[in-house]
């Protein structure tokens, strides 16, 4: 009797351990192979624990710190301060989505879904932010583009909606303005799809690379991922350039595919440490438009 209570609460707890290893192998073997050397890479593939303890793949990439550490003051500023504006621009174009006596919400529905299926096209955003804007070499051509994600808008927008409007009718009874409702009432209710939005925003503004490509030209607004990605394509041709090298260097093992992950490591630490805190919260906020039964 005691088996059968007990038992299938081990197997499931032992299922779920299971599952977690499983989780994190990826990550030991990511941390492995940035730890192995290059040349044993080549010859016996990965592993999960390195056969020799190499650091010249940091050495590679932390062979200039101080143009490192900029890279990763800009990505930092970026992705925590965009995040934060882009979270008050997103609930302010939800909240009003989400009200039922908002005049020009159907219209303003479609004007967002619109733009999730059209644009304006690469050249002509160029010209746009470059020739009128004047946004190029400047860190806001960073921010500014991803301040509005029209998909982050019908998500917010969809959460807010599950808010009682007798709460917002009781606050206007009560002389409360259409301000004070928003930041005092709707945005704590709506912490949970606050904090899903947040991260799905800060993972953006932290992973991207492209507006970085596209816009900036100064070594000072270059961030982290941008650079990454520089030296990632200066290893290939230098790799593939092997030929053209005098004949000192050709015998030298650049470290591809050690440095790919030690980047990997670089890259995906931070957000690695900023998840948790999110944690509680995305997951609430995924559970929008769950039926309840």
């Amino acid at each position: 009797m005691v088996f059968r209570k007990i038992g299938p609460q081990v197997l499931i707890n032992l299922l779920f351990i299971l599952f977690s290893l499983a989780c994190l192998f990826p990550l030991v073997a990511v941390l492995s192979v940035s730890l192995s050397n290059e040349t044993d890479i080549l010859k016996n593939g990965y592993r999960l624990f390195p056969k020799m303890f190499d650091m010249s793949a940091y050495a590679y990439i932390l062979y200039k710190p101080l143009q490192i550490l900029n890279a990763f003051k800009v990505s930092l500023f970026v992705s925590f301060f965009g995040t934060f504006v882009s979270l008050l621009v997103i609930a302010g174009i939800a909240y009003p989505l989400s009200r039922e006596d908002f005049k020009l919400k159907n219209k303003l529905s479609f004007y967002v879904f619109f733009t999730m299926l059209f644009n304006g096209g690469l050249v002509p955003t160029y010209m746009l932010i470059s020739n009128y804007l004047h946004l190029k070499n400047t860190i806001w051509v960073l921010i500014l583009p991803y301040l509005a994600v029209p998909w982050f808008i019908l998500l917010l927008r969809s959460f807010m909606q599950k808010i009682p409007h007798s709460i917002i009718e009781s606050c206007m009874m009560d002389g409360a303005s259409e301000f004070r409702i928003f930041f005092q009432m709707i945005l704590p209710l709506a912490k949970p799809g606050l904090a899903t939005v947040a991260l799905f925003t800060l993972l953006q503004y932290w992973n991207d690379w492209w507006l970085s490509l596209l816009y900036i030209e100064k070594e000072s607004l270059v961030p982290l991922q941008f650079m990454l990605y520089r030296m990632m394509n200066n290893i290939a041709f230098l790799t593939n350039s092997s030929n053209m090298m005098p004949p000192a260097m050709k015998n030298v093992i650049l470290p591809s595919e050690s440095a790919r992950m030690a980047m990997a490591i670089l890259a995906a630490g931070p957000m690695l440490l900023v998840f948790p805190f999110f944690q509680k919260h995305f997951v609430r906020g995924l559970t929008v438009g769950a039926v309840k039964g």
